[in-house]
């Protein structure tokens, strides 16, 4: 199976990324062909500071390396290492009608957080059905509020054979995501957009500090607490393992223990499971050679599939002439 998905470069990624995503990430490049690009091309209807941009895609495939993304394995490039998804954006929108786009519930709670209304937001569907359909991509993996993309993205390669009357496209498959509500500092999803995350790889006395920043409610040391009414302790049940999650939570339920105990608890978790791997990322922010021919190497390979896809649909649609115009 070939697993496609892609990762926004437009800010620091968090636990709720790791949590969310990247764990089960790295867990499929041992079990699918799996091609991981790096959305800057998607990052341009929010980050308009070049700087900030490169810096930010060179972020996210340090942070991917570091956390154990295998680049023998798993294919890790940049989204504008393949210009043919931008042709093929192109293409996909003059069979895609405009009432499906308006329907695009991603475009319409974006606009309400008060992101620029802009083309490039509302034509985001097509640029992403492009991503998966040129990589005849058979599993995307989402979380529930991205199905529709995927959704989407069926509906155009099927629009475009159908237009055409050969199957070129396959149909990509969501695969969702393990349900993980993984909460931020003040209780809300965790989120960039909301500003309550907890960054993979902060320094950890910064990474401690976060945490004793997390919200909780003002019961009183001494009285016993539901564990599964608090954020912390959300957070340490999807870090820490079965015993220590059993073993916190009769504490929570004994008395006698404060919420600022259980806080070092989870810090304490947080730093031997991302410890490791921030020595790692370190090394590679000293050898950015090797991180760029990471990117540069993969995203040949990736391009080299995405160009075998597009001579076909520019013979398909007429835009480069058939063999019989040369009899």
């Amino acid at each position: 199976m070939r697993v496609l998905s892609g990762i926004q470069s437009n800010g620091k990624l968090h636990l709720g990324n790791y949590l969310g995503a990247i764990t089960q990430h790295i867990a499929m490049q041992h079990e699918h062909e799996c091609f991981f690009f790096i959305a800057n091309y998607h990052s341009l209807t929010t980050i308009h500071d070049p700087d900030l941009l490169r810096a930010y895609t060179r972020d996210v495939a340090m942070d991917y390396l570091a956390l154990g993304l295998d680049p023998e394995k798993a294919c890790l490039f940049r989204q504008t290492d393949v210009p043919e998804v931008c042709e093929l954006t192109w293409i996909l929108s003059c069979v895609t009608g405009k009432g499906l786009l308006e329907r695009a519930t991603s475009y319409k709670d974006k606009v309400a957080k008060g992101i620029a209304s802009s083309m490039g937001l509302f034509s985001y569907p097509v640029l992403m059905a492009a991503d998966i359909l040129i990589y005849r991509s058979d599993l995307v993996p989402v979380g529930k509020d991205q199905t529709q993309h995927v959704e989407m993205a069926q509906d155009m390669g099927g629009y475009f054979n159908q237009t055409f009357g050969k199957e070129v496209f396959k149909r990509p498959e969501a695969k969702l995501n393990e349900s993980r509500v993984v909460p931020g500092v003040d209780g809300q999803k965790m989120s960039k957009s909301y500003g309550n995350t907890i960054e993979l790889f902060d320094t950890a006395k910064k990474t401690k500090k976060r945490i004793m920043g997390i919200k909780t409610d003002s019961t009183p040391v001494e009285a016993p607490k539901d564990p599964d009414g608090c954020n912390v302790f959300a957070l340490y049940k999807l870090m820490a393992n079965p015993d220590e999650v059993n073993a916190l939570a009769d504490r929570y339920r004994a008395g006698g223990m404060g919420y600022g105990d259980a806080k070092k608890e989870l810090a304490e978790v947080v730093e031997r499971v991302l410890g490791p791997a921030r020595e790692r990322r370190a090394a590679l922010e000293g050898d950015l050679s090797f991180v760029e021919d990471v990117l540069t190497t993969n995203g040949t390979k990736a391009r080299k599939v995405a160009q075998g896809v597009m001579a076909e649909v520019r013979e398909t649609c007429g835009l480069i002439a058939g063999k019989e115009t040369h009899r």
